[in-house]
């Protein structure tokens, strides 16, 4: 068994880019229907000389991945005849291992896809089962290629996500990512994640019930018919094989084999008493996802705005620390970087106070000349300092209250003066309102200049007071633009051009 895995050592061999690109031509051969290739043309395709092509398809040969028949077809003398001249092409084990290969390497480069279709293709294939699953004999040559196509989609669909997953963490981390391809692929990324998401809450709830249904139906019957129908295809006996199988083993080799399979179908879309659905914790990655690329974005707008972090700010710090001349400059950067100031008011009584009047400090004091300040244990240890004794006595606050109370009914009735004078039955100038108090007076212009910061042209503006109980209406007047107003009040004489304006009760209050 050991020389059978002889035909993979040109992969890891000194030589190993030029024994690969033979072998990858004698593939696209194969493909082309072409089963012999000469060593000139191996070397033509490749670009190189023919006796630096002999010696690795000689070497391919000894491992088994080539077979050399003797070229006879051009043999035109003796000498020809006489000269090795080879046919090369593909053996089994040769083929079998460049496929392999193609396979390993398809797979570790892939991204992977969410497919939201075959999620779509996976309750179709169930619905049918479903309906053959309600009949009393169900037909055989239906179940299989059901069951064959279900566990094809279905494995596609495990094997794409698990690669995406693996894609996505690659995407987030920014490893091998250029900044802008990032985000110009954020967006899409994003969308793309949230479109399976919603497919896969839709979908999975109707995959998991019918699951569920043709579970109750029996679906042992079902893949039993599948097992026997795979059975029929078993080859005849063998020069080496001396005992017929069993056909009942066989049969239940094959039920052992696609019960494993359903098992694994019903495991990813419905959660057992053991583990999380698979459906569902893929559902949770991907929506993890999203909240990780906005905080990679978040990250990349704070790194592109010039923010710099704490470490980079101490290091600046540390640096204007070493330059500063002399030690007042290094106490002043100490107070300003990191607040230091006095912490006399920390506990501020009686005692404190008359140890100020009879002592007083300037906060310019250093600290070590500065008199030492008694703090509790309490408010080092906790941060918080709670004086021990009697509770304090409740105040009487009825005074207080009544005074509040009596400062808004008269703040009131002076606002209900003043919107009786304000309000208008109608559109009226701005000169009807010379005959107002000075409060009116000062309220009414407010709600004008309110009005003004508004106006549109050949519009009609509805501006509110700011206790929303009045509403001023501002019409365009052409014709009142050139007349001038004036408004005598106790404070003064206002002019200025005339305006048509209403002012109604909107029903709020101050």
């Amino acid at each position: 068994m050991e020389t059978a895995y002889t035909t993979f050592s040109y992969v890891t061999a000194t030589n190993a880019p030029l024994y690969r690109a033979v072998m990858l031509e004698f593939m696209r051969a194969k493909d082309r229907f072409t089963v012999h290739l000469r060593p000139e043309e191996i070397a033509d395709v490749l670009g190189i000389d023919a006796t630096e092509c002999l010696p690795a398809l000689k070497q391919l040969t000894e491992w088994g991945n080539l077979s050399a028949d003797p070229d006879t077809g051009r043999v035109t003398s003796v000498e020809d005849f006489r000269r090795a001249r080879f046919l090369y092409q593909l053996t089994a084990a040769g083929e079998s291992t460049e496929r392999a290969l193609r396979q390993f390497d398809s797979l570790i480069g892939r991204d992977g896809v969410l497919q939201a279709a075959a999620l779509a293709d996976i309750r179709d294939q169930l619905r049918a089962l479903a309906e053959l699953a309600r009949e009393e004999t169900p037909d055989a040559g239906k179940v299989h290629p059901l069951l064959l196509t279900l566990v094809a989609r279905f494995q596609g669909l495990a094997d794409n996500a698990q690669a995406f997953v693996g894609s996505l963490q690659r995407t987030i981390e920014l490893s091998g990512v250029e900044t802008e391809v990032f985000l110009a692929y954020k967006d899409r990324l994003i969308q793309y994640l949230e479109r399976f998401v919603r497919d896969l809450i839709a979908t999975g709830s109707d995959i998991a019930r019918l699951i569920d249904q043709i579970e109750e139906l029996g679906v042992d019957s079902l893949l039993r018919l599948a097992a026997e129908r795979e059975t029929l295809d078993e080859a005849p006996l063998s020069a080496t094989r001396t005992e017929q199988p069993d056909p009942d083993s066989l049969i239940a080799n094959a039920l052992d084999m696609w019960q494993e399979r359903w098992r694994g179908v019903h495991d990813w879309f419905i959660r057992s008493a053991t583990h999380e659905s698979q459906s569902r914790l893929l559902r949770g990655r991907a929506r993890t996802a999203i909240t990780q690329l906005l905080q990679v974005v978040t990250a990349i707008n704070e790194r592109r705005s010039g923010r710099s972090d704490r470490a980079a700010d101490f290091r600046q710090l540390a640096l204007w620390f070493a330059e500063a001349p002399d030690k007042p400059d290094l106490h002043r950067l100490a107070r300003v970087a990191f607040g230091v100031s006095p912490s006399r008011h920390l506990t501020v009584d009686a005692t404190t106070l008359e140890a100020r009047q009879l002592s007083p400090v300037s906060s310019n004091t250093a600290w070590a000349d500065a008199p030492p300040l008694l703090i509790s244990p309490r408010l080092r240890s906790t941060g918080r300092y709670d004086r021990t004794g009697p509770s304090s006595r409740i105040r009487d606050r009825s005074a207080a209250r009544a005074m509040l109370a009596d400062a808004v009914a008269r703040q009131n009735r002076n606002l209900e003066l003043i919107r009786r004078q304000l309000i208008t039955t109608g559109p009226v100038t701005l000169g009807q309102f010379e005959q107002v108090d000075r409060d009116a007076f000062e309220y009414l212009l407010r709600l004008l200049g309110e009005a003004l910061g508004h106006r549109r042209p050949k519009e009609t503006v509805n501006v509110r007071s700011l206790d929303g109980s009045l509403e001023i209406r501002l019409s365009p007047a052409v014709h009142l633009d050139s007349r001038l107003v004036e408004l005598h009040t106790e404070r003064g004489t206002l002019r200025g051009p005339d305006h048509r304006l209403e002012i109604v009760a909107t029903g709020g209050t101050a």
